[in-house]
């Protein structure tokens, strides 16, 4: 019998979180998620809102935050800092009566490279499944490699127009089974 391999050294591992603690966050979370994306550097706010968007932009986008009709999503860090957010906006019905939605997503730099975006992407396919949701979108520059993997690796279409690209993903009718999941994350 020949000795095992040989683990590589745990610095040369990828890192690895077998299980993320995804939070709903509401209107008293203003505070952090707001210090989470003026974290963000220029080319990182540029890559989550398709433009450099400036602080008072950035303000805006958080006072705007509709918790009763979105959702919103975060992954805080052992300082209780968000890591990591996604907002989840649905239609308005008395504008829009598409059965789709918007998803985007930002990772602090400390954060990236463990996969919070695709857990934070999974949880929202679930949310939006079942609220009945059977198209989700995602707006994304061409140059958002990291956005743009998450949403082709779940199956999504990616069409590319000059500088932007739009993903979408067609996603199954909830089911008990996705209800029960959603409960258990919750």
């Amino acid at each position: 019998m020949s000795p095992p391999t040989p683990l590589p050294p745990v610095s040369d591992r990828p890192p690895r979180l077998s299980w993320v603690p995804i939070r709903s966050l509401a209107p008293r979370h203003r505070g952090r998620i707001l210090a989470h994306l003026l974290a963000l550097v220029e080319q990182d706010r540029y890559l989550r809102f398709g433009y450099p968007a400036s602080d008072e932009q950035v303000r805006r986008y958080v006072d705007a935050l509709d918790f009763e009709h979105d959702e919103v999503f975060g992954v805080f860090n052992r300082r209780l800092e968000l890591a990591a957010m996604a907002h989840l906006a649905y239609p308005r019905s008395d504008i829009d009566t598409t059965n789709a939605a918007e998803f985007g997503v930002s990772v602090s730099a400390r954060a990236r490279g463990k996969g919070l975006g695709a857990r934070l992407f999974d949880r929202a396919v679930l949310h939006a499944r079942n609220r009945g949701v059977d198209t989700l979108y995602i707006h994304a520059l061409s140059e958002n490699k990291a956005m743009l993997r998450i949403a082709r690796q779940a199956g999504a279409v990616v069409e590319r127009s000059g500088s932007e690209s739009e993903a979408h993903l067609r996603l199954p009718p909830e089911t008990l089974a996705s209800q029960v999941e959603a409960l258990v994350e919750d």
